[in-house]
């Protein structure tokens, strides 16, 4: 077994125990990147040079007992939307192939803070729009699974790089799933946090009501570690919370006797693949077993909210995209005979077909005449989206279902078909309008392929979350499972 594919307390006990030095992880974590990514293609670009010299010194300061956590020397990978400084941050555009950031974003100030390592910056669908990586200006990652198929969107490299085993963990972002349904894809963890936990502040916008960070893992565990240390207040970002940060390892107990557990009859009925439904069903067994209760429930908007969110969301990317017009950063059109004919090439040669939809979208709904037809409106229904689940947790514990109505789909089967393609983001969409933390874990497989089980919670209530996650995730084991590349 690899090393990276141990955990972060068993990497660090080695660490340690001298048994191990943090340049022997790095050189694991581009071996295999070298052995398996002209297949996985997770990655758009490394940072060797830095990652190694790096790790020199930091095996150093190990000889005089300074590994500060349980981060101290691993390997992360970091999704190209979060800039990082002097390291390319291109959000998988064409529009940005040249762009070198000159500062951080604070999730990456606070994985330096932990004596993390960046191996590279992870591939993705351009600006974070698409469910599949097949919109990712470059090249399609694939699922380390099966590589004909979707490693899930828009963050599947993140959760790709670290099914494969190529880094010990990585940062992702979620709009509307774009962490959770590419963990359901590639059978890891991927915690999307209340909205306001996690800083965006350095997070390249989509949609800025609706965008966290987050981190992809292949266990419970190591997912809280790194939760707590990139969540808490920060004063560069006005949507960022002032609410004190939980200890979220010590909620990992294995005890969920009386957990009171809802399943919305919504996320199990027409469209939900039958062997989805079964691992799902299964699942909550386990829970039972293991004391908690369930019970079904409705949450009667959620069939709104795809609608909702693509209006919501196309037109606050509308509004976020428009300051890639070619004058302060990012690729220039040439020959252009004036300034408006440059913003019009620019972003006409720079930007990708979904891209293209979504801001045309947005901006129709933002329009005059439009505005209250289509954009008001679908912020009223997230208003009862909101409510609905309100409503439901103030007598329940979490709400639990699939993370996705499928399990990965082949490469080319839905690109040439979005209204299809956004439907696959039907069961995460929700959670992202309410603002509520909600994590997905490996449930087993069907047809060969990985499904996630989604438990959400309360706002800021990710340690709970994490409670059910990990009593889940001990007791039936399924994270344990590894594709062979």
């Amino acid at each position: 077994m690899s090393i990276l594919e141990e955990s972060f307390s068993g990497i660090h006990k080695k660490l340690h125990n001298k048994e191990l030095k943090v340049s022997e992880l790095v050189d694991a974590s581009f071996s295999r990147i070298k052995e398996v990514d002209d297949k996985v293609q997770a990655f758009l670009t490394l940072n060797e040079e830095a990652a190694r010299n790096q790790a020199a010194k930091m095996d150093e300061a190990m000889g005089t007992g300074n590994t500060r956590g349980l981060l101290f020397g691993l390997p992360a990978g970091i999704k190209d939307n979060i800039v990082t400084n002097g390291l390319r941050t291109t959000a998988a555009s064409q529009l940005l192939a040249n762009f070198d950031p000159v500062h951080n974003a604070t999730v990456m100030d606070g994985l330096e803070e932990a004596d993390a390592l960046t191996i590279g910056k992870l591939n993705m669908d351009e600006f974070a729009m698409g469910s599949s990586n097949e919109n990712s200006g470059f090249y399609s990652a694939r699922n380390p699974w099966n590589t004909d198929y979707v490693p899930g969107g828009s963050s599947g490299g993140a959760a790709a790089s670290v099914a494969a085993g190529e880094v010990s963990f990585s940062l992702g972002s979620d709009t509307g799933g774009s962490i959770r349904q590419p963990a359901s894809y590639c059978g890891v963890v991927g915690l999307k946090p209340t909205y306001g936990r996690v800083s965006r502040y350095g997070l390249i916008a989509f949609a800025s009501s609706l965008d966290q960070i987050g981190p992809l893992t292949k266990n419970v565990e190591d997912n809280a570690l790194v939760l707590g240390q990139i969540a808490g207040h920060d004063r560069r970002d006005s949507t960022s919370a002032d609410v004190g940060i939980s200890d979220y390892l010590s909620s990992l107990t294995g005890d969920v006797k009386g957990m009171k557990i809802a399943v919305p009859k919504e996320y199990l009925g027409e469209g939900v693949h039958e062997g989805v439904r079964n691992r799902v069903l299964e699942a909550l067994k386990v829970l039972e077993q293991q004391g908690a209760e369930w019970e079904e429930v409705s949450l009667p908007h959620s069939q709104y909210a795809v609608a909702a969110y693509y209006l919501l969301a196309s037109s606050e990317a509308s509004a976020n995209l428009a300051r890639f017009d070619g004058v302060r950063y990012g690729v220039r059109a040439e020959n252009a005979d004036n300034l408006i004919d440059m913003y019009k090439e620019t972003r006409s040669q720079g930007f990708g077909d979904e891209v293209k939809r979504r801001i045309m979208l947005g901006t129709f709904a933002l329009s005059s005449g439009y505005y209250d037809a289509y954009y008001k409106k679908a912020q009223k229904v997230r208003t009862l989206i909101k409510r609905d689940f309100d409503q439901i947790l103030e007598k329940y514990d979490v709400i639990v279902g699939p993370t996705a109505p499928t399990t990965a789909f082949k490469i080319g089967e839905k690109v040439n078909d979005p209204l299809t393609m956004y439907a696959n983001d039907i069961l995460t969409i929700p959670v992202n309008l309410a603002g509520v933390p909600a994590i997905s874990v490996p449930c087993g497989f069907s047809e060969g392929l990985p499904v996630g089980l989604q438990i959400i919670s309360r706002p800021f209530e990710e340690s709970t979350v994490y409670r059910a996650a990990h009593a889940y995730e001990q007791a039936a084991g399924h994270y344990k499972a590894k594709p062979e590349l």
